[in-house]
């Protein structure tokens, strides 16, 4: 029985225009759970049908207007009451009134404003969705849509390269270079260490990415450091001149874009963290930060061969290393 009209309802979907054609991409939940979702870039329109379909043929729908909204929004784990908005469109549908049979509405976000990339971390999440609701007197009726994005970058040919040295007097002294201090998301790290004084039993020599979150501000800042990769480098003891190569591809790995200060609000940074162990089990290690980001084109090449040409360009090597290997499609988008 309805009482004072209310007993109709409706189940609302949203279709994108171009859902059949458009690329989607995987990302990872709240619950470590990995779903795919539609991808989309800065400034592309967001466009497609909103479908209102009526439980209860030839029984009528009072509402007070039907809208969707495209929103961009932050949200701390330690305020989950608060979403801050920084993106926010609204596309009014219907006026209020009265829907008598299922109907479909059409809608367009035209170039978009999509300033910062999707994100799923310890502490925040940075989300897109549209969000269809049909207002009602005492109970709204409404449907999301999660969207990815991707941010973009092209870097300029001025990337130099990293150049430290670690030292304890007396004890130990040694410098490590990387080719250069900015990595596209697929690209390959390569570099050299050079033992110039080893008095302290060496053990065991890796080299860490470690990802650092950092949201909050003010007494509320919070700090999550995920070690991402593990890179063994040596295994027993190094002499004094010896130098060892480096070669650590970024591919296999779970990693976003170097994300600054997001909104006021989080940033995720990256750090290469070389560490030594002696053999009494002490930790000798320095960091490195270093700046990730997604390229936007796709290169067709062998990963190995690209590993191979940034070798020789870093170690100034006249003799080209011939390495043959399959290719893959590098996807940086």
């Amino acid at each position: 029985m309805s009482f004072f009209g209310f007993g109709q309802s409706a189940d609302i979907d949203i279709v994108l225009n171009d859902a059949e054609t458009r690329k989607k991409a995987e990302h990872k939940s709240e619950d470590g759970r990995k779903d795919k979702y539609f991808l989309f870039y800065d400034g592309e329109t967001v466009s497609g049908k909103v479908n209102v379909t009526l439980k209860y043929p030839g029984k009528r729908l009072e509402h007070n207007g039907i809208k969707i909204e495209f929103v961009g929004q932050i949200e701390l784990y330690y305020d989950r009451g608060n979403h801050h908005e920084f993106v926010s469109l609204v596309k009014d549908l219907a006026r209020p009134g009265e829907l008598t049979q299922s109907q479909t509405f059409d809608f367009e976000f035209t170039h978009v404003e999509k300033p910062y990339e999707s994100y799923t971390g310890q502490n925040v999440k940075l989300r897109y969705f549209l969000r269809a609701t049909v207002s009602r007197r005492l109970n709204d009726i409404s449907k999301e849509l999660d969207i990815v994005v991707h941010t973009l970058s092209t870097y300029p040919e001025l990337n130099s390269s990293i150049k430290m040295e670690v030292g304890i007097e007396d004890c130990l002294h040694i410098e490590f270079e990387y080719n250069k201090s900015k990595y596209h998301l697929k690209d390959v790290i390569v570099g050299k260490i050079y033992f110039l004084l080893v008095r302290i039993k060496i053990r065991h020599m890796e080299i860490d990415i470690i990802k650092r979150e950092t949201t909050g501000t003010g007494p509320n800042v919070y700090h999550e450091n995920d070690t991402i990769a593990k890179y063994e480098i040596m295994d027993g003891a190094p002499v004094r001149g010896e130098s060892i190569p480096i070669r650590l591809f970024l591919a296999g790995y779970e990693m976003t874009p170097t994300m600054r200060d997001i909104n006021k609000k989080f940033s995720v940074r990256y750090y290469l963290n070389l560490v030594l162990i002696d053999e009494e089990e002490r930790r000798y290690f320095k960091q490195q930060e270093i700046t990730l980001w997604r390229k936007g084109d796709i290169v067709r090449k062998s990963m190995s061969h690209q590993a191979a040409i940034a070798s020789q360009r870093f170690e100034g090597s006249s003799h080209p290393e011939k390495s043959q290997s399959q290719s893959t499609e590098e996807d940086d988008s």
